[in-house]
């Protein structure tokens, strides 16, 4: 029987002399590999950037481009074809899966297998300036702003139950 229960990743830990010395990490990856869930932030992700597929193995595909006008209406579309509530996330909370201590991509690519060390959109526009959004660079994990016309990744995010 198979179970929805998320299931925790971890990673070996640094300690000499002691190879079964395990660290829980903040995520958890749903049964079917779909989702993972950030204990840190409460928020559910899609493991895979959106054009790729998700299996309990990872990702397979290309991550697919979209403008930020694309990504909302994406986003809707995705929410609506599944009956969960998936969004665009902010820019904080896009920030929230930068890991600065990696580079090329700045993530937990165990968590999230397949993330392209290229710019995410955010949901958030920039103030005052309705041509222009937040997008997070997984290169290098930075922020920065774009015009909406430009075509980058995306990731879903919903709350937690």
């Amino acid at each position: 029987m198979t179970t929805d229960t998320p299931q925790p990743l971890a990673d070996t830990s640094a300690v000499p002399n002691n190879s079964d010395a395990q660290i829980q990490t903040r995520y958890a990856i749903s049964a079917d590999g779909s989702e993972v869930t950030d204990s840190k932030t409460g928020l559910i992700w899609r493991r895979c950037p959106e054009g790729m597929t998700a299996s309990s193995n990872g990702c397979s595909g290309v991550a697919a481009a979209y403008s930020w006008d694309q990504s909302l209406a994406l986003a809707n579309e995705v929410a609506l074809a599944s009956g969960k509530s998936w969004r665009l996330p902010n820019a904080k909370e896009l920030s929230s899966i930068v890991d600065a201590s990696l580079g090329n991509p700045a993530i937990d690519t165990h968590a999230f297998p397949g993330t392209p060390a290229a710019p995410f959109w955010s949901a958030t526009p920039v103030e005052n300036n309705p041509l222009k959004a937040w997008y997070v660079m997984f290169y290098g994990g930075f922020l920065n702003t774009y015009v909406c016309g430009g075509k980058f990744q995306v990731r879903l995010v919903r709350s937690g139950q």
